[in-house]
């Protein structure tokens, strides 16, 4: 049994019981009436009793036997409120990582609670301290430490902006091997410091987080490792707890557009060694802060908005970087390597200026679209012969080019990008037979109808009689940043997934699955069936159709056809005017076949841009190819 008193779950948690994916639930609570009903939590993100979940689960055939690990999660979870669980999750995570479990298994109640006082507090913790204690010595410390971490950020992904694994490996990737000494002064839960700590022994690993509870979880994932660490907390610009550090290398990915930083406060900040930052430049801040805990000639590498290559409050810090030869290199991210930002990322590679130094004549600036090894490649070529300007994989700037009235640092103002094709003009070529091939297996099949026309309904109508819900959206929101993903009306249009990031507020709208939605305008009629539960950006209408009475392909396939009206102004943007779009009334069954029509046709509008962008390109090549002498005309 799994019961516990008056525990919750959430929807993921039912899904793991279940042995399911979300949507199984989602689809559960619309098909099934006796479902449990919520207890608490938020209509995004209700909570349900798992004594009534596991009833019901039982009932149904579809509950499976829970792991250990699950098992003491459901006990976590339910032992300390959304506020408390970080703190409780930290300390388990320290107890494990700092103490030795094991040998309180046989203790009574009253050793644990002499043992452990900062975490029995009250009459359920002891269970919970011996569960933990039993999986640790089981499973092990690393993997019960990071079992916890990772449920803890499942269960808040919303709210943690740690960078990818793959992106924390890359800025380690640049760390010289002799460096003994890494320092991260915004570690959060300690993810670039276990990357450059990947092989134990050999760093030692500096942090400061600002949050108590982050910080201790950060130095229990970095001590169960077996890395020797020092994570300490508080703010690390207005409250630095390595005031006399002097490190090998420094990694940081600090908070982005942070108005509070400490502008006032720290005016005259002996830090401050190229300027002043503006008070709406923060990273600038951490940027120097790091420099300022690099040894003489050690490395820096920091994750960096894209707007801090080229805002102009920044320009004279910028420029002092590159007079001084502190920055070397500019790195391009792909789109989605930093959570703080829906634009994609730079990573400024620099070095603090050592005496005698001689000035760099060039600043590197590199795409990282390729893989991590030919970035790095990129890297040391260029640390090797830092004034050639022809690097494989990036580009050289001579440094008078970057000093001018608006000292931009985007990589992609200097890249030339190269027409690549694997297998150059004759790869291009096969691609191209190949995208059009595919093109007429695609095309549905669709033949001449002597029928009748439809019998039409309107949306407005479908609305009034309950059959479907009409919500718009907020006219105004802001997309930039915040914890949650949004989907903006661009990325409907476009066909893509939800590049926005939004905050929590009144009014906002969230899609779940099944659910249409429509951009408010567009040059084009757009409209897409959601598969997962996002938030929704401004401008865009959403159509929530009774699943029990119509297929959401066949709604959003009449849609595309009928929402758009006649564009007024010479733009050839159209307004959406979604109460006047009209549904055929059709059976269910025929409205999945045309529903599955409007798929195959979504897939065959998909071949015929890649075979016109694999045209495009092989038109490139070609012409580039015999104008460059690299091609010469067939017989």
């Amino acid at each position: 049994m799994i019961t516990e008193g008056g525990a919750t779950v959430t929807a993921g948690d039912i899904a793991r019981l279940a042995g399911v994916g979300r949507a199984a639930v989602s689809n559960w609570r619309r098909r099934f009436g006796d479902f449990p009903e919520p207890v608490g939590g938020t209509a995004s993100s209700p909570l349900f009793s798992l004594a009534e979940v596991e009833t019901w689960l039982r009932a149904q055939g579809k509950l499976r036997e829970l792991p250990e690990d699950e098992l003491l999660w459901q006990r976590v979870r339910n032992s300390a409120d959304d506020l408390r669980l970080l703190s409780l999750v930290s300390r388990l995570a320290a107890a494990i990582a700092h103490r030795r479990l094991g040998a309180l298994l046989d203790e009574e109640d009253s050793g644990i609670a002499q043992a452990l006082p900062e975490l029995v507090v009250g009459e359920g913790d002891v269970p919970l301290i011996r569960a933990t204690a039993a999986l640790a010595e089981a499973r092990g410390p690393e993997e019960t430490v990071e079992f916890l971490y990772t449920r803890y950020a499942e269960a808040h992904s919303r709210r943690i902006q740690e960078i990818s694994p793959e992106v924390a490996q890359l800025m380690a990737a640049f760390v010289e091997p002799r460096a003994g000494e890494v320092f991260d002064p915004s570690c959060g839960h300690g993810g670039l410091l276990i990357a450059a700590g990947s092989e134990p022994g050999r760093v030692r690993a500096m942090g400061q987080e600002r949050d108590p509870a982050t910080a201790r979880l950060a130095g229990a994932r970095l001590a169960v490792r077996g890395i020797d660490s020092d994570v300490r907390r508080g703010d690390a610009l207005t409250g630095d707890a390595f005031p006399s550090l002097q490190a090998d290398a420094v990694l940081c990915s600090p908070p982005f557009s942070e108005r509070g930083w400490g502008y006032e406060e720290l005016a005259s900040d002996p830090r401050w060694q190229y300027g002043l930052p503006p008070r709406g430049e923060s990273e600038l801040a951490w940027v120097q802060h790091c420099l300022a805990h690099a040894r003489p000639g050690g490395q820096v590498v920091v994750l960096m908005p894209p707007a801090a290559a080229g805002r102009r409050s920044g320009r004279r810090i910028r420029s002092q970087l590159i007079r001084a030869g502190a920055l070397r290199a500019v790195v391009a991210l792909p789109s989605g390597a930093a959570p703080q930002s829906a634009m994609p990322p730079h990573l400024w590679l620099l070095r603090r200026p050592d005496a005698g130094d001689q000035i760099p004549s060039h600043v590197l600036m590199i795409d990282a679209t390729e893989s991590q090894d030919a970035v790095i490649a990129a890297w040391r070529a260029f640390t090797a012969d830092p004034r050639r300007e022809t690097v494989p994989g990036g580009h050289a700037v001579p440094v008078v080019d970057l000093l001018d009235d608006e000292v931009d640092l985007t990589p992609g103002r200097y890249l030339v990008r190269p027409v690549l094709s694997p297998g150059g003009a004759a790869g291009a070529r096969e691609e191209l037979l190949s995208a059009t091939a595919e093109l007429t297996g695609l095309l549905p099949a669709a033949t001449e109808s002597p029928g009748d026309p439809f019998t039409m309904t309107s949306l407005s109508e479908l609305a009034r009689a309950g059959s479907v819900q009409i919500i718009p959206t907020p006219l105004r929101m802001e997309t930039g940043s915040g914890e949650l993903r949004v989907l903006t009306a661009q990325d409907v249009a476009l066909g893509r997934a939800a590049t926005g990031r939004g905050s929590a507020g009144p009014g906002l709208v969230t899609a779940r699955p099944g659910d249409v939605v429509i951009p408010l305008s567009a040059r084009t009629p757009a409209a897409r069936v959601i598969e997962e539960k996002i938030v929704l950006g401004p401008h865009l209408i959403l159509v929530r159709p009774d699943p029990e009475l119509f297929d959401p392909h066949f709604v959003a396939g009449f849609l595309r056809a009928s929402v758009r009206q006649p564009a007024g102004t010479s733009s050839g943007v159209s307004r959406v005017d979604a109460r006047r779009a009209q549904l055929p009334r059709l059976p269910l069954a025929e409205q999945r076949r045309y529903g599955q029509a409007f798929r195959q046709l979504e897939r065959f509008d998909e071949a015929l841009h890649r075979a016109g962008a694999a045209g495009e390109l092989l038109s490139r090549l070609v012409l580039d190819g015999l104008t460059s002498g690299k091609l010469r005309p067939g017989g």
